[in-house]
C-alpha cells in the first residue's frame, strides 16, 4: 500500500493538492494510506515558555492544527478517502522531512502557489526544499 504524505496548512494551495489526490485515485492500483500534516510553527521561546505551561502550549498548536486541516479533512471524507491526520510542531520543511523518513513515506503530494525563477528563489520555498531534500518523489501541484 503506498504511503502518501499531505502537508496541509488550510491554504487554497492545499486544497489544491487534496483535490489532486481525490481526482487521481484511481490511478493507484491498491488502496493509498494517505496521511495528512499539519506543522506549527513555534511561537514561544525563552522567558515566554516560563509563563505559559507546556500543556498549555501543545493545546494551542493541536488547535491551530486541528483547524487548519478541517477543509481538507471534510473534503477527503465527503469523496471517502481514509486518511490518518497528524499536528506536527517546528521548522516546517524539516519537520515534513523528518515525518517522510519516520513514516517511511512513498510520495509527497505539496501544494504550491507556483511561484517561479527569481520570485521563488528570493523568497525560498517549504516546497523547494522538500523537494530537494525528500528521499521519496514529491509532487507538486500547482
Amino acid at each position: 500500500m503506498p504511503r502518501i504524505l499531505l502537508p496541509v496548512d488550510g491554504s487554497d494551495n492545499a486544497l489544491r493538492a487534496v483535490r489532486h489526490v481525490i481526482d487521481q485515485r484511481s490511478c493507484y492500483r491498491v488502496p493509498i494510506e494517505l496521511h495528512l500534516l499539519n506543522v506549527q510553527t513555534p511561537i514561544a521561546s525563552g522567558l515566554v515558555k516560563s509563563y505559559i505551561s507546556k500543556r498549555q502550549l501543545d493545546d494551542y498548536y493541536r488547535e491551530e492544527g486541528l483547524s487548519s486541516l478541517e477543509h481538507a479533512q471534510a473534503e477527503l471524507d465527503a469523496a471517502k478517502v481514509p486518511h490518518h491526520d497528524h499536528v506536527g510542531v517546528g521548522e516546517i520543511a524539516a519537520t515534513i522531512l523528518d515525518y517522510v523518513r519516520d513514516k517511511n513515506c512513498d510520495l509527497v503530494i505539496i501544494g504550491t502557489h507556483g511561484r517561479g525563477g527569481f520570485q521563488a528563489a528570493l523568497l525560498g520555498s517549504v516546497a523547494t526544499r522538500v523537494l530537494q531534500q525528500a528521499n521519496c518523489p514529491v509532487l507538486l501541484v500547482k
